[in-house]
């Protein structure tokens, strides 16, 4: 069986992507709109016309929208909140500028830390809502 979305092989039994997060349709269908009974992956009703919309579902991440927002506005200067959302390469940069402050009079380390509350307040705000897999933070 293969994903009706982004065609990814998937186990017989998969009810989602494990790559894209589609719900995988079931053998028959019915149209939104006028009830009659179509063929998977159909995109239009044959009987009515109306366009069937792709079922895709939201995979969430595990992780927490207020952890994250929390740790960066804390913590943000050493870059926590990148490493718990799993943007490893962001936190290496902000724990060097960090650090790299010993060199530059605390310059860098303002800057990281000013970097790391912003992200810290879009992050609450939802402006930044996935973390590095793609999934949704809560």
């Amino acid at each position: 069986m293969y994903c009706q979305n982004c065609g990814k092989k998937l186990e017989s039994n998969a009810m989602y992507c494990s790559d894209c997060g589609t719900k995988m349709k079931s053998l028959q269908k019915h149209c939104q709109n006028c009830g009659a009974e179509i063929e998977p992956g159909t995109n239009i009703c044959p009987t009515c016309g109306f366009q069937i919309p792709p079922e895709v579902v939201k995979i969430v991440s595990p992780k927490y929208k207020i952890t994250a927002g929390l740790l960066g506005i804390f913590l943000g200067g050493l870059g926590i909140h990148n490493f718990y959302l799993g943007y490893s390469s962001k936190g290496v940069i902000q724990l060097s500028l960090f650090f790299g402050g010993i060199f530059s009079c605390g310059l860098t380390t303002m800057v990281a830390s000013f970097w790391g509350f912003i992200e810290g307040i879009l992050i609450l705000v939802g402006s930044i809502d996935r973390d590095v897999d793609g999934n949704f933070i809560e």
